[in-house]
């Protein structure tokens, strides 16, 4: 990837790299394929995994993954979510946006649907939860006004979980989320990430 381009690029022109890799999730093996131009392609990233490891998903729930890059965030959520509910997976990489909607066919999950959107910029409707992986580095003017949107795409009793790494700014990123939603919490902590969770009243 050029240096010039980041992850969060619309569409990347870095020349492609397909990889594939399997992991394991809820004691069920995953399949990947992932590309140059798109965020941590050869394994998922720790602070995905850990904002998987506490998936408050259930049966039935509507489930919005905001940046979803391959898509491990969103498939997750879809699986656990299961035929009962739905997962949608936004991100404003066309690369990333591809590559989540051949993975989740992989994967066998139905309940999916992937498109390109810059934010909310083309998301309506509410949902049970939105998960997000932040692109830390796009800076806090675009991703302070995704805490603020998502409060707006909630259902009362619906719920932000964001992860991001402690040192990346997580102690504002936690005064954003108390601001917009009145509550917050630190869900889990582990190697330099921390899950966020705040509740729509």
């Amino acid at each position: 990837m050029n240096n010039m381009e980041h992850y969060f690029t619309a569409k990347p022109q870095s020349q492609r790299e397909p990889l594939q890799f399997t992991v394991e999730l809820f004691n069920r093996e995953f399949r990947f394929t992932t590309d140059a131009g798109v965020f941590s392609k050869t394994e998922i990233d720790p602070g995905s995994l850990l904002l998987i490891s506490v998936l408050p998903v259930k049966a039935g729930d509507r489930v919005l993954d905001l940046g979803c890059g391959y898509g491990p965030i969103g498939i997750a959520a879809a699986y656990l979510a299961g035929p009962a509910g739905s997962v949608d997976m936004v991100d404003i990489n066309q690369r990333a946006v591809e590559l989540a909607q051949s993975n989740s066919v992989l994967n066998g999950l139905i309940n999916v649907r992937v498109w390109q959107s810059d934010g909310f910029s083309d998301v309506d409707g509410t949902y049970d939860w939105i998960v997000t992986n932040p692109p830390i580095r796009a800076g806090k003017k675009v991703i302070y006004p995704m805490v603020e949107q998502a409060f707006w795409h909630l259902r009362p009793g619906g719920g932000l979980l964001v992860v991001i790494r402690t040192k990346q700014g997580a102690k504002s990123m936690e005064q954003k989320m108390e601001s917009v939603f009145n509550n917050v919490e630190t869900v889990k902590m582990k190697k330099g990430y921390r899950v966020l969770k705040s509740v729509k009243p």
